[in-house]
């Protein structure tokens, strides 16, 4: 079994029982960085032992953790904050767990995004998720042009060096006039919202 774990975005506090429960009961956790993993094993008091499962080593990590699945054992698959699969590679592993027909269980936890829409005050019945933007290039030029006209609410991961690029680009595909709502350090304790129009 694989078990998909939410771990928290920021507050330590939001890591849920039967998520530390899980991260105690599993033969592995697969941690998209193994020293921030283990802090928060540290901080709950959890002596599993981990492997490192990220972007750069899912080619050669994948066998081994289906080799280890397809022998009975329990894996949790853990991210830096968040929910695996969510903007990260976790899906892959995921996908090639349930083709292995292996099964797989989320333990959620809290999402970025998620967490941000929920206190943004726009519309929630609606929205589009597009992860981080290619930051250049034609790429990034054509994901922008298939978000010209939409009219429902974007979820949009950046990184602060390139905020400002990113609301230009915006403002020149969706128009200066666009609600928007910048959430930063969620769930921490300088957690901060601006709220405004693009332009």
């Amino acid at each position: 079994m694989l078990y998909v774990v939410g771990t928290p975005i920021g507050n330590l506090q939001d890591m849920t029982f039967r998520a530390v429960e899980i991260l105690q009961s599993v033969d592995l956790i697969a941690a998209e960085d193994t020293r921030h993993t283990g802090k928060l094993l540290q901080h709950f008091q959890i002596k599993t032992p981990q492997v490192s499962y990220h972007k750069h080593n899912h080619d050669q990590r994948l066998p081994e953790l289906l080799n280890r699945l397809g022998q009975g054992n329990t894996i949790a698959l853990v991210t830096d904050a968040g929910m695996p699969g969510i903007s990260d590679p976790g899906y892959k592993l995921v996908k090639a767990v349930i083709e292995e027909g292996i099964s797989v269980m989320p333990i959620p936890g809290a999402t970025a995004g998620i967490t941000a829409l929920s206190a943004a005050g726009l519309p929630t019945d609606r929205f589009v998720f597009e992860g981080f933007l290619p930051t250049k290039g034609q790429s990034r030029k054509k994901r922008l042009d298939s978000l010209k006209g939409e009219p429902r609410t974007l979820i949009l991961y950046e990184g602060p060096h390139r905020v400002l690029n990113t609301l230009r680009d915006l403002a020149n595909c969706l128009g200066e006039n666009r609600r928007i709502v910048l959430a930063r350090e969620l769930t921490k304790l300088h957690e901060e919202f601006w709220r405004g129009t693009i332009g």
